[in-house]
């Protein structure tokens, strides 16, 4: 599943689901070789259309994976299926996949409060995980000004090989791309608010409403200031998509 921009700039959603995103890690890590996660959705599909630096990013990232419903959706209508993988669900499994490889991690993040607690939560869920560097950027963070630079000096010499962003879009997938990069051999992964999750300072929606595909309105209604315009723009964009969507899948009956 792809999405075009008319500038010629396309997203390709390249992870079927969360099993071959894992088999992928697991093969890089163990071969040394650097990589980037995202993990796109509704809100990103809209801010990918109006920002060029945003698209360039996420077109350079190795590996891409369906953060949203609607995305998994569109991918059906395409006849290009995959399944969901949201970037809170693969926090845990990813630093599994680096404790087994006996490899370090570090967390880029909101807080230095949250960071701590989001270590010490992975520790606990993940045996033998080691945590080799936190960091809390300050605000506004510039993924490309002179803190980014220091914090890529500060991953180096951490030697950690698998990097969680939660710097939030689009500075994280903007981030991610110049480190890696810069280090060559590192993994980031942009998840979000996985980590505030993970430590408390944000509450995930219930099971059931996720099962039921209303983790979208339980965030809303949580921070309707905050997310209500979001949400009216990401839902704005979608019947252009399904366009483009139905088309992909006469294409692919020819």
């Amino acid at each position: 599943m792809h999405f075009s921009f008319p500038d010629g700039n396309a997203v390709r959603v390249n992870c079927r689901d969360s099993s071959a995103l894992l088999a992928e890690v697991r093969r890089r890590l163990a071969e040394g070789r650097g990589f980037a996660i995202a993990t796109i959705n509704v809100d990103h599909l809209q801010r990918l259309g109006e920002d060029i630096r945003f698209r360039r990013a996420y077109g350079a990232h190795d590996l891409v994976c369906a953060d949203g419903n609607p995305i998994v959706w569109l991918s059906r209508i395409a006849g290009r299926p995959v399944a969901l993988a949201p970037g809170s669900d693969l926090v845990l499994p990813l630093a599994a996949e680096a404790a087994r490889a006996g490899l370090p991690v570090a967390l880029i993040g909101s807080n230095d409060e949250s960071l701590a607690l989001a270590a010490r939560s992975m520790q606990a869920a993940v045996p033998g995980l080691r945590v080799a560097l936190t960091h809390a950027p300050g605000f506004p963070f510039d993924p490309m000004g002179e803190e980014a630079a220091g914090i890529i000096v500060r991953i180096r010499a951490s030697g950690a090989r698998l990097c969680f962003l939660a710097l939030g879009a689009p500075r994280q997938e903007i981030f991610a791309i110049r480190a890696r990069d810069a280090l060559g051999d590192v993994g980031f992964a942009s998840i979000g608010a996985g980590l505030d999750f993970l430590s408390g300072h944000q509450r995930r929606a219930p099971r059931w409403v996720r099962r039921i595909k209303l983790e979208w309105l339980w965030r809303m209604l949580s921070n309707p200031r905050r997310l209500f315009l979001r949400y009216a723009r990401g839902f704005a964009i979608l019947p252009g998509h399904l366009r483009r969507a139905l088309a992909m899948r006469g294409k692919n009956r020819k």
